[in-house]
């Protein structure tokens, strides 16, 4: 996300998270503050916790009548939220021990086994739809990412690609719009964010990508 400052607090990033991917501008509630608390005592990376709100949004957008789809609170992306922060904790798992250093060579960080995973993914889909392959090839070729905001615009690129090589490109990209515009988004910079979010959803829905990573 880069609708914050760099020294902007935890809960200042989780909220305006949570404002692009739900697309309107809402305070959190006290229910949403306590939530945050506790994400936060469990000291991972906000970018753990943004791509399980994201993932939730991804869901609210596709159970969500036509032309709609937002979440209501965010504590209903909590369940997505702790599962990525379980799969965080797994991966990270020994990483805190005595002898971190010798610990983090049997210990892949987390950025890096998420960038494992989207090149099987593509790799998996390229088998089923050929057309994907030379996205798939793509990404192989990329260089490992060195850090979370990296492996993001991996995956950024990923779907970016994915798009191009779809014939619904220009019906996806109008859908994507209609729904920001439907939603109103708080800011001009939540307003892209959302737009962005959107129009990789719907590209994760159309190529059935989802269920692969």
């Amino acid at each position: 996300m880069s609708l914050l400052p760099d020294n902007a607090t935890f809960h200042e990033q989780v909220e305006a998270c949570f404002v692009a991917y739900r697309g309107r501008g809402v305070s959190l509630s006290a229910v949403d503050v306590e939530l945050v608390d506790g994400w936060a005592a469990r000291e991972v990376p906000f970018e753990v916790i943004a791509r399980g709100i994201r993932k939730a949004a991804e869901a609210a957008l596709v159970d969500a009548p036509a032309g709609e789809g937002a979440l209501r609170s965010l504590k209903s992306a909590r369940r997505a939220v702790e599962s990525e922060i379980t799969k965080y904790l797994k991966v990270s798992a020994g990483r805190t021990a005595t002898d971190s250093a010798a610990a983090a060579t049997d210990v892949e960080p987390f950025h890096l086994a998420r960038h494992r995973r989207l090149v099987k993914a593509l790799a998996t889909l390229a088998r089923e739809q050929p057309a994907l392959e030379p996205v798939a090839q793509a990404i192989a070729a990329l260089p490992f990412p060195a850090d979370f905001q990296q492996a993001n615009r991996h995956e950024d690129l990923a779907l970016a690609l994915v798009l191009r090589r779809t014939n619904e490109r220009t019906s996806i990209l109008r859908e994507a719009r209609r729904l920001v515009e439907n939603a109103s988004p708080a800011s001009a910079a939540a307003r892209l964010e959302s737009l962005r979010f959107h129009r990789a959803a719907l590209v994760r829905q159309r190529w059935s990508i989802s269920a692969f990573w």
